[in-house]
């Protein structure tokens, strides 16, 4: 079998994004004070997913409230990922790799919880590059939720099984896994090997670039 689409995820692993999750909760439990009685403290749930659980939480005693709190911690979170990006690079792979699909007739494409403005200050001709990009705010669901990458596929009208998604996170695997299809870590983030072993991932690799080679020695693409 051959491939049809790999789908990766963008921070860490086509770029290099000095992206400061922790900073970003920080930044919402100081914001989160204004609105609730106490501090919030930070916890294991990633950034949007707590600013939604935190805003229902204000919700419950005035929407109003919860609501502005929701639409200010969407703004720290966007002015987060923008200082980030300007600061990040493209690895020097990633536009070989991604035309080198391209020639092979695999289709390359890209999935994140980023929002396009921040991913296209760091790689400003990506759509030049791919055949589906789906940011954050073009997907209603986001991974590790597997609609993130099945929309993506549907609209490459590729099934699961003829894809590999591919990320520097162990959520880029489960939502590979639990979309049906192949999934690949990488340790060009914040997470080694190991980090994936739970996931059981079908490839790791130290990159995009080795994990090419990887999947050409196996037939893959």
């Amino acid at each position: 079998m051959k491939l049809d689409a790999i789908i990766f995820d963008f921070d860490g692993t086509l770029a290099d994004v000095p992206l400061d999750f922790d900073f970003m909760k920080t930044k919402i439990a100081a914001l989160g004070e204004v609105f609730m009685d106490e501090r919030p403290v930070p916890d294991g749930t990633p950034a949007l997913e707590w600013l939604d659980k935190l805003s229902r939480q204000v919700m419950e005693r005035d929407r109003d409230e919860g609501m502005e709190f929701l639409s200010r911690g969407r703004l720290v979170i966007a002015a987060t990922e923008l200082d980030a990006a300007r600061d990040g690079r493209l690895y020097e792979f990633t536009r070989p790799v991604l035309d080198d699909l391209k020639a092979r007739g695999v289709a390359p494409g890209v999935i994140s919880r980023n929002i396009s403005a921040a991913i296209k200050t760091v790689f400003p001709d990506i759509e030049e590059h791919l055949k589906v990009f789906l940011p954050r705010e073009a997907a209603p669901r986001l991974k590790p939720d597997p609609a993130h990458l099945l929309q993506a596929l549907d609209l490459l009208g590729i099934a699961p099984e003829r894809a590999l998604m591919v990320g520097d996170h162990p959520m880029d695997v489960e939502t590979g896994k639990r979309a049906g299809a192949l999934a690949a870590g990488v340790t060009s983030g914040n997470i080694d090997a190991a980090g994936f072993a739970h996931l059981a991932p079908d490839f790791v690799a130290a990159d995009v670039a080795a994990l090419m080679r990887e999947l050409e020695r196996s037939g893959l693409i």
